[in-house]
Formats: C-alpha cells, structure tokens, sequence
C-alpha cells in the first residue's frame, strides 16, 4: 500500500506539471462520459429499472405477432368483443382495459370549473396495478357495465387542491362533464398509472361504438400459481375462435399469435428503437474519446522518455514503469468520472426539458444507483482503453536508445496516432451524417406543403365531453354563438371551429362510394365536422364547388367538401362534385390537402391523406358524444390585429355563451406542428449534440498530433529552414500527417455510413439514406475543420529562428 500511495503521489505531482495535459483529459472525459451517463439514464428508466407497481415482473400487456405478406409484432388494441373474451375466458390473468388515452373533461367544483385530464378504466383496473385506494375503494363490475353507475376515482392532487384534502369525500357527489358523478376513492400520492390522469371514471365498454373497433388498450396481472405460457394458451384459444378475426382482413392466409410481454416492455415498445440508437450513438462518442486520450498519454509518454530513462537507470523495472501509467491512467478516469456526474445531470435535465408532458411512459428518470454504477464501469473501462497503449509502450521501451539519443523520435508512435485519428475522423463522419439526415428530415417535414396560410391564426380547445352539448341542439347553439361572438373582437376577420386542425390527428371513419364505377366500394378516410366559416379562417383554397353556408343545416340536403388526395384516390382525378357518398351525401366541394398527422396511413409523421369535411350541424347525433370523447374541437380566429390580449378576449366569448365552459388551451399553429414533430425535434437535438462533440473531440486530436509534432521537430525545422527551406514548406511537411489522417478517416467513415445509414431508413423521411447534399456538407465541415486544426499549430514555425537553432548545435 506505501508504494501505491508513492505512486499516487507521483500522480498527482504530475498532473500539477502538466496543467494543459490534465484539464484536456478531464473536460474530456466528463464530456463523453456525461453523455453516456444522461443518456444511460433514460434507457435504464425506460427498458431496465422494474416500474413502480408491486411485482411488476408479473404484469404485461399483449402483442401480436403476423406472419405472411404483411408482417408485423406489435402491441395489441382490443375491441369489445376480445376484451369479453379475455376477461371472461382466460383465468391464468387478471384483465382490465383503458380507453387508449386521456381524455379532458370539465369539473366545477365550488362555484369555479376547472379543466382535468380524466382516464377512462374497467374494473380491476388498479387491481391489475397493484394499487390501492388511501380513501374509499376502486370501481367494482357494476357500475363497470354500460348505463352503470356514474363514479370517479380522484388523483391524491386533485383530492388535495380541488378538494382541499375533504376526509369525507367518500360518497360525495360532485359535477364532472356536466352531470353529477359519485366519488368512491383517493388514489395514494405519488401513484402512477399508464395513463396519469387527474380523475379516473368508468369505461363502461360495450360491442357498440367504440368496443366496435379496436379502441382498448389492455394490461394483465398473472394471478399466483399460473405462468405466462399459460396464460398465452389460453388467449390464443380464445381470441383465435371468435368470428371476426380484423387482422387477417389483408392478408386472410396470414399466421397471428398472441403472446403476453412485461408490461414495460410494452409501454416503451415505440421508444425502443430510439433509445438504443442514442445509446449507440453515445457509445461512439465513449470511443472517440478514448482514441483521443490514447495520442493525447502517447505524447506525453514520449515526453517524459528522459524521466522513464533516468528512473529504469537508477533501477526501476517494467512493471513499475506500467504500473505507474496505469495509476495515472485510472485517477484521471475517476476523476474525469465524477465530473461527469455532473455533466449528465445537467445533460439528463436537459433531455427531459425538451420532452413534452407525460412524453415517457414512466413516472421518474433520475440519476439512480444503477446509472452511477455505469459511470463508475465506464470510467474504468476508460482508464483501461487510453491507458493500454503508453503501459505496452512502456513495456517496448529501450533504456540504451534513449540514453543515447538527444531527440525524441517516436516514428513507431507517430503512425500509431494517426491510425487513431482515423478511427476518430470515421466515427465521426457516421455521427455527422446521421445527424445531418435528421436535419435535413425535419426541415422536409416543417416544409412540406402546409395547404393554408397559418398567419394571424389562433386557436384554442376546449372539452365538449359534457352531458350538455350530447344535445344537438345545444352543441349547434353553442358553436353558432360563440363564433359570432368572436367575431366582434376588434381586428378578427373569421372565426370557426372544427373537429381538428391541420398537423394533427384526425377523425378515421368508413364511408361508401354511392355512384360511379366504384360504387358500392367501402373505403376509409379522414373526416373532420367544421362551421361554414372554417376555410375562410384558415384560407384553404376551395378548388371546385362551393364552401358550407348556413343553409347546410340538420334538415337540409346531407353534403360533403372533399380533399385533392380523396379525388384522386376515390374519383382517378374526376371532378367529384356531384357524386354522393353514404347514399344520401352530396359532395358540394373540393379543397386543397392540408398537412396533418396521418393515422391511415402513417408512413410519416406529417403528410396529406385522402379527407372529407362535413357541416357540423349535419353530424350524426347518436356519434357526438363519442367524438367528443376521443377529440377537442378546436376554435379557430384569424385576426389582422396583435395577438396581445387576443386570447382573453376569446375566452370571453365563449363565455358569454357558456361561463363554465373553460378553453383548456391556447396555440399558434406553429405549435401544433411542433407537437405533432416533437420527436423528430428531439433526436435532431440530441443526436446533433452528440455529433458536435464528436466532431470538437476529433478537432483536438488534430490539434495535438500536429502541435506535438511541430514541439518534438523544432530542432530538425531549425535546420532546414537555415539551408534553405521555407515556412510554407515546413508548414506543409508538418501538417501533412494530420491532413492524410482526416483525410483516410473520412474515405473510411463514408465506407462505415454507406452501411450503417441503412438502420436509420425508419426514421428518414423525404430524405435517402445516403443522401448527397448530407455527405458533401458533412466532408465539407470536417475539411474546414481539419484545415484549422492543422494551421494553427503550425503558425509556431514562423517564430522558430534558424540561426538560434545552429548556435544550439
């Protein structure tokens, strides 16, 4: 132990030598290894760290899993009649179901109504997570039967700020989506559930309306005694003997199975794939790194050849030589280490800051045990992979040269740096090009064609999931009257509202093709109810036809406005005006595509799809209180004026209609888009992050191997530049090896991205994987880069003086 702690404090001396060497290394090192921390720390919340439910290990969710012409492997969404099944024919698994998403709702609560997120929930549903009530009890299979009891579970937040922490709240009733619902339970502070809704109600699910399609999402708890092989037996059993098997519609000689997966599994299925990548992504940085602090110890080894020389005379062995590298080595590993602790909580809140609400399907990414435990091994395999080379080196050392030597030569390292800084420069360029190919996604996406003008509009939502506007004509009444009081604002030119906006998810309905050869055919579109006002609002060109007028009202000839994709696709280019759909639906109208968040055929996240728009006074009464469950109608002004002040006055007006009827919030268009491209923004963000650090680590790299070789052959450019040679000769001679280094790695990572840019095909949209314009401004970045890291160094030439040289000699 005394001679370890001689050599740590030879360490330590050292280091205290060397201020440059020692920062370098340690900004470094908390850079890489910070990154690998933040990014570590979302993997491990998302795919390894148990959720936070009692035995967790025993909970799941379902997949299925085609074989055929259309493959897939997928999570599984239940209609009615599977979830019957499921729940009444499989005893291995306690069931429940949700309603895929939250949904929002009014609550008024003391004279004050106030906007929630509610989830809507069967029976057993907290008993599958292994939660329990604090007050009261869960919903019980009654009043989980449709027409059953109206009852809510309340959040320990709302129970606390709504409900000022009431010890009686048990069996009170309170107004929740315009009627009266009981309150039987408290849920436990701090409890999470897949859904993180503020009250909980009901599903009441049946085989008519929404059980029609497969709307549910399921999760299952493996009751004690049974496995998950049988509980797999058994849904198959079940689910493959019923008539109306949906997923072999396309493909009716396809193979389906279904099996149970852990529920995290299931929750984090589509940010797998992601999280991976950047921790790949992450790895290379760790790599790049690591070659950059093995030229940076091989240097200062050479450096330090008259030290080694002097102590191996005066005794030392070889391995004490190595033992010593590897000291340094390490201590600078733990060091570098626990800086970046700290650099990957700033980086993790950083992460999580660019995320939107409830973005991850887990309550918590913190830096826990396990995260730092992978610091910790990161660390020390940092310490082994930068301090392998100088310990073999030291090993390789020959004590006569260097005693009769008075240069350092260091041709044999020389090579062996370069090759680094190839392997640096490669995984650099693949870094830099997948980047650059996510820009260059996210500018096609935010490009694209939007269809109408978005300047001067704003917009806002508000729940009409409420027992008062089920009524037809309470909800014409309303939308009648708010917009014409939003027509008053000074400055505002129109005033609408629909059932969706462009750059989001819209309505999916099945309609019939009435006439023409296709008749008869039934198709699928995107369909959104919208006042007559709404293409004016938003300036959608109306290219045939006429728009909606107030005589389009529930009494009136049925009608339709279609979109340039749905003519195209249903009618081959055809004027559609004329034609009818749904057999008594005329179809008045065709406008141009808007970008929105396709859910036919979701290929990209933004595209246009075939669309049909219809007079919302000619919506179908019996499907206006489902809708309004699955979507907000949003009310859309646009104003010539300022948008200060804009959005009180809105509220203002629909509260001259209806005071307890809250909007939930207010956006630009330009934050719709940002929502729906939420995503693409954050991996545009974090994997550009990763490839400017990649791109600053190979930088410095350049930098060193030519500023070591400018410092080890000052003597030998003395000599030259006094017989005759020029400073622009002996810059070029010294910089070379750092230019044919750049310059091999970015051949080699071009080679390295030609392959590996094929995994990203998922990802990419209106962008190839190997796309052109990427890859010139990717070797365009790294030329300039390298041209600055070589010439700076090698401006030192101009102060060497030739004749100080000789007189030296």
């Amino acid at each position: 132990m005394a001679r370890v702690g001689q050599n740590l404090r030879h360490a330590v001396r050292q280091f205290g030598r060397n201020p440059g060497f020692t920062a370098t290394v340690i900004f470094t090192l908390a850079l890489s290894i910070g990154a690998n921390t933040a990014v570590f720390s979302v993997a491990n919340a998302l795919l390894l760290r148990s959720l936070p439910y009692f035995q967790a290990e025993r909970m799941g969710t379902v997949f299925t899993r085609i074989t055929g012409t259309f493959p897939s492997d997928e999570r599984h969404h239940l209609n009615d009649e599977q979830w019957e099944l499921l729940r009444d024919n499989v005893p291995s698994l306690i069931s429940a179901i949700s309603g895929g998403s939250r949904s929002g709702v009014n609550l008024r609560a003391d004279s004050r109504v106030q906007y929630l997120h509610a989830g809507r929930v069967s029976a057993h549903y907290f008993d599958v997570l292994g939660v329990h009530p604090i007050m009261g009890r869960s919903f019980s299979e009654v009043e989980d039967q449709p027409h059953g009891a109206k009852t809510a579970v309340l959040s320990y937040a709302v129970w606390r700020n709504t409900f000022g922490s009431d010890p009686n709240i048990s069996g009170k009733s309170m107004l929740l989506k315009g009627e009266p619902y009981t309150v039987v339970g408290v849920l436990p502070e701090g409890a999470t559930t897949p859904l993180n809704a503020d009250v909980y109600i009901p599903l009441q699910a049946s085989q008519e309306g929404e059980g029609s399609g497969t709307n549910f999402d399921v999760i299952v708890r493996l009751r004690d005694g049974a496995t998950w092989q049988q509980a797999d037996s058994e849904i198959n059993r079940v689910w493959l003997l019923r008539k109306g098997k949906y997923e072999l519609q396309d493909d009716p000689a396809a193979k389906v199975t279904y099996y149970a997966v852990p529920l995290q599994r299931g929750q984090a299925a589509t940010l797998r794939p992601e999280v991976l990548a950047l921790m790949l992504a992450a790895g290379l940085i760790l790599l790049i790194a690591c070659a950059n602090l093995a030229g940076l110890t091989l240097v200062r080894m050479l450096r330090r050849v008259p030290e080694v020389a002097t102590r191996m005379a005066l005794g030392a062995s070889r391995w004490q030589i190595q033992k010593q590298f590897w000291i340094e080595s390490l201590l600078l590993a733990l060091v570098g280490g626990m800086a970046g602790v700290s650099v990957g909580y700033v980086a993790l809140r950083g992460v999580l800051g660019l995320l939107p609400e409830h973005f991850l399907p887990v309550g918590d990414v913190s830096l826990d045990g396990r995260a730092l435990a992978f610091t910790a091994a990161i660390s020390l395999l940092t310490s082994v992979l930068f301090g392998m080379l100088p310990a073999f080196a030291a090993q390789r050392f020959d004590l006569r040269s260097a005693i009769a030597s008075r240069a350092i030569t260091g041709g044999h390292q020389l090579g062996l740096r370069q090759t680094l800084i190839v392997a640096e420069v490669a995984l650099t360029v693949v870094l830099l090009a997948a980047a650059g190919l996510l820009i260059r996604t996210l500018v096609h996406l935010q490009t694209l064609p939007a269809g109408f003008d978005a300047t001067g509009v704003m917009t806002a939502k508000a729940s009409l999931d409420d027992a008062r506007f089920h009524d037809p004509a309470a909800f014409q009444k309303l939308l009648s009257e708010s917009t014409a009081a939003m027509r008053q604002i000074p400055g505002v030119q129109h005033a609408a509202v629909g059932l969706s906006l462009p750059y989001q998810r819209t309505l999916n309905d099945g309609i019939t093709l009435s006439d023409g050869k296709d008749a008869g055919r039934q198709v699928m579109t995107s369909e959104t109810y919208v006042t007559p006002d709404y293409f004016a609002a938003l300036q959608i060109p109306i290219l045939k036809g006429r728009a909606f007028t107030d005589a389009d009202s529930a009494d009136s000839q049925h009608v339709a406005i279609v979109n340039q994709t749905f003519t195209q696709k249903f009618f081959h280019g055809q004027d559609p005006v004329g034609h009818y759909v749904n057999k008594g639906t005329l179809i008045v109208g065709m406008v141009e595509d808007v970008t929105i968040q396709p859910g036919l055929d979701a290929t990209a996240p933004l595209s246009a799809e075939e669309g049909m728009y219809i007079p919302a006074t000619q919506v179908d009464p019996r499907f206006l209180s489902l809708l309004h469950i699955w979507f907000q109608p949003s009310w859309v002004v646009r104003t010539a004026g300022p948008f200060e002040g804009l959005t009180a006055q809105m509220q203002r007006g629909l509260a001259s209609v209806d005071p307890n009827l809250p909007f939930s919030g207010f956006y630009r268009m330009s934050d719709l888009m940002a929502q729906t491209l939420a995503m693409q923004r954050i991996e545009v963000s974090l994997l550009s992050a990763m490839a400017a650090l990649a791109l600053l680590l190979s930088t410095v790299g350049i930098f060193a191997l030519v500023a070591n070789l400018v410092a080890q052959k000052t003597r030998e450019i003395g000599i030259r530049m006094a017989l005759g040679s020029t400073i622009r000769q002996a810059m070029i001679n010294i910089g070379a090896p750092g230019i044919r280094a750049s310059a091999l790695g970015m051949v080699l990572g071009l080679m390295l991205s030609a392959g590996t840019l094929r995994a990203m095909r998922s990802v990419l949209y209106g962008v190839g994987f190997y796309d052109a314009a990427t890859i010139v401004v990717v070797v365009a970045i790294l030329a300039v880069v390298t041209l600055v890291a070589v010439t700076v160094p090698t401006l030192r030439i101009a102060r060497i003086d030739p004749a100080e040289t000789l007189r030296d000699e």
